[in-house]
């Protein structure tokens, strides 16, 4: 096939700029923040009621997400089974998007008087981002030439992080100037408002990718004689059956899901980290994130390009070797300077593995119109390994320290390490 118009590719990416926001504003900083700050004091004091019970803060936060990305995990398949057969796979995106988004900003509205609203808008919000990136992401071997998919991959993420950083910028500025704003009394005020415009934001930039996307080619016609759910089912065994023969996917998913524990990990706790560790203050870990943020464009750009000189497969060796130094650099460090140079270590590393899995699960597809049914085998093999690497690290926790959660990630990443090698092993006995 060849690459798309350069129109095509840049509406494509836009998405990573619409979206990227939620993981970097609701994700990563004000959202947790914001969640902390309202639960540990009165009337909570750290333990919050919701559906009938009590909850530490924390635990009920990561419990939600964990619901999130399963119930993602769940019904994924299904309807990305079903977008293939009947080729209306831009119609779910959207449908995902305009949820998620939606969601982000009725948080506005999310305060200590609603704080059951604001847990089940925070789920939502969640299902609506992690579900529409399926979606998305299918859509790189529909548009892309596989020599190109490296590099236009990591055009999306990149496109993502400028995004996402100006979005940073504007909240922490209507946080910063909030008293300068006759319409914001308070700090929480200028946080709430900046979750409404991520919402606005991921909708308004997200028409880009919806104007300028192709549509999809059914890739079944008898979907349309049957049920839709009948016909998604008929679809995923068709994918799944043609899974199980590749044994190169098959070793590169079981590599995905062991490093990417380890990857999203990372970049899930590395806030809390700096924060109950090393005691930095908000606004410090707030400019760190923008600074890794940053770092990744040119991280993305860089890795994006070696695998034409060394091959997908040992370019993510190499980078798995250095995320398992970043854990070990982790472990020991002391000094608010430590977890500035780590984050600058992260942020080269962070965009370039996640840009170079999803071009090389693409790469590793075969020719098909069933990209959305295929793409949800690499999504739930990420759902699934953020609740397990997030339970582990927890779990670790609990009963050592923080210190040593970041170390076991080790484990993780040695394993994706060893399938990785498995499978270069296999693509060289096809070769």
């Amino acid at each position: 096939m060849q690459t798309a118009p350069k129109k095509v590719l840049n509406g494509w990416a836009m998405y990573d700029w619409a979206n990227s926001v939620y993981n970097l504003v609701i994700t990563t900083t004000f959202f947790p923040i914001y969640y902390t700050e309202i639960t540990k004091a009165a009337p909570f004091n750290g333990v919050v009621p919701f559906a009938g019970r009590h909850f530490v803060n924390t635990a009920l936060y990561n419990y939600t997400l964990a619901a999130a990305y399963l119930i993602v995990a769940f019904i994924l398949p299904i309807l990305t089974s079903i977008a293939d057969a009947r080729g209306n796979k831009k119609r779910y995106m959207q449908f995902f998007c305009y949820m998620g988004a939606l969601a982000c900003s009725s948080l506005y509205f999310f305060t200590k008087d609603s704080f059951s609203f604001g847990v089940i808008a925070m789920m939502f919000a969640a299902i609506g981002f992690y579900g529409s990136l399926v979606f998305y992401n299918s859509y790189l071997p529909d548009i892309a030439a596989v020599e190109d998919r490296d590099r236009i991959s990591a055009r999306g993420f990149s496109f993502g992080y400028i995004g996402s950083v100006i979005m940073q910028i504007v909240g922490f500025l209507l946080v910063v100037f909030h008293k300068e704003i006759p319409f914001l009394n308070s700090e929480g005020d200028a946080v709430r408002l900046t979750f409404l415009l991520v919402g606005i934001w991921w909708i308004g930039f997200a028409q880009i990718p919806f104007k300028r996307l192709p549509k999809s080619k059914p890739a079944n016609e008898e979907a349309f004689k049957i049920s839709a759910f009948t016909g998604g089912f008929i679809e995923l065994k068709k994918v799944f059956s043609q899974v199980r023969t590749m044994k190169v996917m098959r070793r590169f998913l079981a590599a995905f899901f062991f490093y990417n524990m380890g990857v999203q990990t990372v970049m899930l706790v590395a806030s809390n980290f700096g924060s109950k560790v090393l005691n930095l203050p908000s606004t410090n870990l707030i400019v760190t994130v923008v600074l890794i943020q940053l770092v990744a464009i040119p991280g993305a750009i860089v890795l994006s390009r070696l695998p034409k000189l060394f091959g997908n497969l040992r370019v993510l060796m190499g980078v798995i070797i250095l995320w398992v130094a970043i854990c070990i650099y982790g472990y020991f460090m002391k000094t608010a300077t430590d977890f500035y140079i780590l984050a600058i270590i992260v942020g080269l590393v962070m965009g370039g593995i996640q840009s170079l899995s999803r071009s090389t699960f693409s790469k590793l597809m075969p020719e098909t119109n069933d990209t959305a049914s295929f793409f949800s085998f690499y999504d739930i093999t990420e759902k699934i390994a953020i609740v397990i690497g997030l339970t582990t690290f927890a779990y670790i926790e609990e009963r050592v320290d923080m210190r040593t959660s970041v170390l076991s990630l080790i484990v993780f990443f040695s394993l994706g390490l060893l399938f990785l090698i498995y499978a270069r092993y296999g693509q060289k006995n096809q070769s």
